[in-house]
């Protein structure tokens, strides 16, 4: 692979030379005499690139591209999903890449309504409060010039300043250990009720207004073993548990069509920290990769000591194995610790030559942990926001990872957007547009720009 100070002959020559390039070349060359076929409205990222740039692409890069991000199999999940204003794009131009050029060069390119809105509301926020702190510490400059970002204490840090900054809000409660029964409108009012239960945990409870009603099965010290009323519920919990719980009983039936992957997370720490013979953010594997490369179903490595410079003060190297995803759909029972641990150095001696003892190995299996958008999730999440709006009059929303997009800034990203809205008074469910690029907008450079300063 070229490395940084690679020459233009350099690149060209990997091209030609590495297998996974193969057929890049010729699918670039033949994309834009590719059309689009009549009433599409949806097909499997594999097909999207499959179609547009062959096969080789899909399977050796879009493929480990999709895994690190998804955990999930290219020709499962939903391409207007994932792809979002790129598969806009080819509907627009039916070509990806003459579209995209055209899009870059263009005064008013198009944005997707999500985007106009969260910059009006950005610039609103930026005009009514002080952003000198963050200025101060340079956070804008940084960010702007960052592929990705961590926490100093890790990404739990995040959690646990929310909790100490809800914590000081003389109207927020924090109930832990609060289990959900049921949720559901209250008859003849615009009142939810909720009832606390013995099936989900409520991470947090914001009570701005005593009007959707929660139950608990069983006292709790605040709760007191009551229904409680609150004019709104934003739930962040997963698509398909908020389904069970909702009442009448599968009223947002769509959203328990939503499968997860399950994910095991393997952290190594090597007191060599030169263990590494190439650096950089880590590798991807792809499906194309021949079972005896990868008989574990690793998914990547991620080169820790090397993506997130500066977080550790113990010299040494940090690695991260990821294991499963996809490749472990229907499986009843996963690896255990000492197995995952093994598996994850099997991978590492096998790909890097690591044949050293990790001075600390941590393993974690994470079940359900990332919603997988199959085809047709866009029209499913259309069908569920009709569902809220006539179950719930606009009373129930949802944000985080199984509606809108997976990572953590999508997950922020929705939340904000909801109460922002919730904040302008708008009925919404947080399901106007989950693919991100179903409606657009054309905006010119001048707005986007004086929108975001």
């Amino acid at each position: 692979m070229p490395g940084p100070g690679s020459s233009f002959l350099d690149i060209i020559s990997t091209m030609f030379s590495e297998p996974v390039f193969k057929g890049v070349l010729y699918g670039l060359l033949m994309e834009p005499f590719r059309s689009r076929p009549e009433d599409l409205r949806d097909e499997s990222v594999g097909a999207f690139i499959s179609r547009r740039f062959g096969s080789d692409v899909a399977d050796n890069i879009v493929s480990a591209v999709i895994h690190g991000i998804y955990a999930g199999d290219i020709y499962q999940l939903s391409a207007k999903s994932i792809l979002g204003k790129l598969y806009k794009v080819e509907e627009s131009y039916d070509t990806v890449l003459f579209g995209t050029y055209g899009e870059s060069i263009r005064d008013d390119p198009l944005v997707p309504l999500r985007e106009k809105q969260l910059m009006a509301s950005l610039r609103s926020q930026t005009m009514q409060q002080d952003a000198g702190p963050l200025t101060e510490l340079g956070i804008f400059d940084r960010i702007k010039k960052s592929s990705v970002y961590t926490f100093k204490k890790g990404i739990g840090q995040l959690a646990d300043a929310l909790e100490a900054t809800l914590n000081e809000i003389p109207n927020v409660t924090i109930l832990k250990n609060t289990p959900i029964e049921a949720l559901e409108l209250v008859p003849g009012s615009s009142d939810s009720k909720v009832n606390f239960g013995t099936f989900f945990d409520l991470a947090f409870s914001l009570r701005c207004l005593p009007q959707i009603m929660l139950s608990p099965a069983k006292k709790m010290d605040v709760m007191e073993n009551k229904n409680h009323l609150y004019s709104h519920v934003i739930s962040t919990i997963a698509g398909k548990t908020l389904n069970l719980i909702t009442k009448p009983k599968d009223c947002l039936q769509p959203l328990a069509l939503t499968p997860s992957v399950t994910v095991m997370v393997v952290n190594l720490y090597y007191a060599n920290p030169d263990i590494l013979r190439a650096h950089g953010f880590g590798y991807l594997l792809p499906r194309s990769l021949p079972f005896k490369q990868n008989p574990e179903r690793a998914l990547g490595v991620v080169f820790d000591s090397d993506a997130t410079i500066g977080q550790d003060v113990t010299p040494g190297t940090k690695l991260t194995v990821m294991l499963g995803g996809h490749w472990w759909d229907g499986w009843d029972v996963y690896p255990d610790e000492e197995e995952g641990a093994y598996m994850a150095r099997s991978v590492l001696a096998r790909h890097l030559n690591i044949l050293d003892e990790p001075k600390a190995t941590r393993v974690g299996l994470q079940r359900n942990c990332i919603p997988q958008y199959t085809v047709g999730h866009a029209d499913r999440m259309h069908d569920a926001s009709k569902r809220l709006l006539k179950h719930f009059e606009g009373r129930l929303m949802v944000a985080g990872n199984s509606y809108s997009g997976v990572g953590l800034n999508d997950c922020v990203r929705a939340a904000y957007e909801l109460s922002w809205n919730l904040q302008c008074g708008r009925e919404v469910t947080g399901l106007e547009d989950p693919a991100g690029g179903e409606r657009m907008m054309r905006r010119t450079i001048t707005e986007i720009t004086s929108a975001v300063r």
